[in-house]
């Protein structure tokens, strides 16, 4: 039987898609899947159907931050929370990182995995200004980039292939039904099936017929 193709739709500034990225990252070596990230715009997914950002109802904003806490120490992700976070998700755009890494999908996929989770470290471990040009180039040089590629990679950012990219994999999270990330797409039967958020990792290992081995399966981890 073949590698299960497991599609990661994720935005880095959700946290919850970061937590589902490192546990997708871990279980690629362990179950026999093939793990497409497909990075997508989370705040046209929000625009699309109709999802307000957690965020606007305070109550629900004062448990996520404290959700996010235990997840990260359960997850062993180096996620850390501030009490600006919310005011941060809303204020900063994630737009120019998310067409630089839909830029290296397109034309260095090996890097998608790095580059991806450095953006992640600066938003939520160092809560750093992921619109800015200079803090984008930051981020793919500490993933690997060398500075030409990354300055490459940043034009090709203004250029209607990548927005269209971008755009089209966003639609294609929506069509899937997402309306929020992460959104995990598997195919059961030729079928697509949807899973929402980072703690359906082990209901996607039941329906693939995978063991589910905890957050931290014993193979070795990538840098954190």
């Amino acid at each position: 039987m073949g590698r299960q193709v497991v599609e990661l739709f994720y935005d880095v500034v959700s946290p919850y898609s970061w937590l589902g990225f490192e546990v997708l990252c871990r279980y690629q070596h362990v179950w026999n899947i093939d793990l497409h990230f497909r990075p997508a715009f989370l705040a046209g997914v929000m625009q699309a159907t109709g999802n307000k950002p957690p965020g606007m109802l305070p109550k629900r904003a004062e448990y996520m931050m404290k959700d996010i806490k235990r997840m990260a120490k359960y997850y062993q992700v180096p996620l850390r929370t501030s009490k600006d976070d919310m005011q941060r998700i809303i204020s900063i755009s994630s737009l120019g990182a998310m067409r630089f890494i839909t830029a290296a999908g397109m034309t260095q996929p090996q890097y998608l995995e790095p580059l991806s989770r450095e953006f992640w470290i600066s938003f939520w471990s160092q809560h750093e200004d992921i619109s800015k040009t200079e803090k984008i180039l930051a981020v793919a040089k500490q993933a690997g980039l060398s500075s030409e590629l990354a300055q490459k990679l940043l034009e090709m950012t203004s250029t209607p292939a990548v927005k269209n990219q971008l755009k089209e994999t966003t639609e294609e999270a929506i069509k899937y039904g997402a309306f929020g990330m992460p959104a995990i797409v598997v195919r059961v039967n030729g079928e697509p099936q949807l899973f929402f958020g980072s703690d359906r990792v082990e209901l996607l290992g039941s329906i693939i017929g995978e063991k589910w081995l905890g957050p931290v399966p014993s193979v070795p981890s990538p840098r954190m």
